[in-house]
């Protein structure tokens, strides 16, 4: 059977005779026109495809959330963190404080951001110790957060009003003993650094002690001048000059090894007490950003973390640079996690 035989073929021509005259017929103008301007675009395609391929992050300003008031260690180390980045990413990092919930609402905020890198959280303790605290968070950290660098660590410091007779923390441990809910501590609010800092003293010492939650450090601090309380665990920085001063007496500190900014006060493990205890600060984005931009992240604030010049302003208040990468912090926070899950359980802490 030939072609003109097939059915549905009759009177069309074979396909190299077709072929032939549109060879030879010339195209109309839109026609040549329509293939003129694809080609153009194809070619505009491609020249600017390996452009936008290669422009790196961050092409804009980046917003990184404190979830705390201005003025506090964490709001300080963001601004100090900030600032290193500016100066090596070439781009606006601005520290926006976002403060409420013991932290939970500058969090949230975070973790409801575009995973692009232009929305970061500088973490504390709180994202470690909150999905205990709480029976419900509207966020898991573990699985809605990226670890980016664990930036700095701020050891907690016994601080008794000088009235008290004790010179000693074994002194001030037989003291408390003997005086089982007379004594008052002092903290930042539920389930903040300092509480669950003398929640842990009191299970390792068996020692009974009353907390005086407060609004914050500076409040905190000012009810422990005043004697309304007798001691607190603060971090180093909340009440170093009040130390110095005399109104306030050191007695330990939550450190593996004493502060070169108080020589003389002994660490808890020098003491006979096997506590350490802190504050943490940590630079997260929300999970999913992708992985060359944390690595850019991470790389920018590593480097910022070795300046000499910012290891003597954390010096000042306390402080030590911690310098770990993404990895090394997500294990950080695994841990932490479970550390403190362990003594908000054992001290009964429940939040709503």
């Amino acid at each position: 059977m030939n072609a003109g035989s097939i059915p549905g073929t009759a009177g069309v021509p074979p396909a190299s005779s077709a072929k032939q005259e549109r060879a030879g017929r010339p195209r109309s103008q839109p026609e040549a026109f329509v293939r003129r301007l694809s080609r153009a675009s194809l070619f505009a395609a491609l020249i600017a495809a390996p452009a936008c391929a290669q422009e790196p992050y961050p092409t804009r300003p980046v917003e990184v959330i404190v979830p705390f008031a201005a003025g506090g260690g964490t709001d300080l180390l963001a601004r100090l963190l900030c600032d290193g980045l500016n100066q090596r990413l070439k781009q606006s990092f601005v520290a926006v404080n976002r403060p409420g919930a013991n932290t939970n609402m500058g969090t949230l905020a975070a973790v409801r951001a575009k995973p692009d890198g232009y929305t970061l959280l500088m973490a504390s303790v709180g994202l470690a110790a909150n999905p205990s605290l709480y029976r419900k968070l509207p966020f898991d950290p573990a699985h809605d957060l990226t670890p980016i660098a664990l930036i700095a660590n701020t050891p907690s410091i016994l601080v008794i009003n000088p009235t008290l007779p004790v010179k000693s923390l074994a002194e001030l441990i037989a003291y408390a003993k003997a005086r089982p809910g007379e004594l008052n501590y002092a903290s930042y609010g539920v389930g903040s650094s300092p509480h669950l800092a003398a929640e842990l003293f009191q299970s390792l010492t068996g020692t009974r002690i009353v907390h005086v939650p407060y609004g914050g450090g500076a409040p905190a601090a000012l009810g422990l001048v005043g004697n309304a309380v007798q001691m607190m665990f603060p971090g180093v920085a909340t009440v170093f000059g009040m130390v110095q001063g005399g109104s306030l007496r050191a007695v330990a500190i939550g450190s593996e090894q004493r502060l070169p900014l108080l020589p003389d006060v002994p660490t808890f493990k020098e003491s006979g007490v096997d506590l350490q205890s802190g504050t943490w600060y940590g630079l997260l984005a929300p999970a999913k950003t992708p992985e060359p931009v944390v690595a850019r992240l991470a790389a920018a604030a590593l480097d910022v973390m070795r300046d000499p010049a910012l290891h003597a302003k954390l010096g000042e208040q306390g402080a030590e640079v911690a310098g770990l990468g993404p990895s090394e912090f997500a294990q950080f926070l695994k841990e932490e996690t479970a550390r403190l899950s362990t003594v908000i359980r054992n001290a009964n802490i429940q939040l709503d």
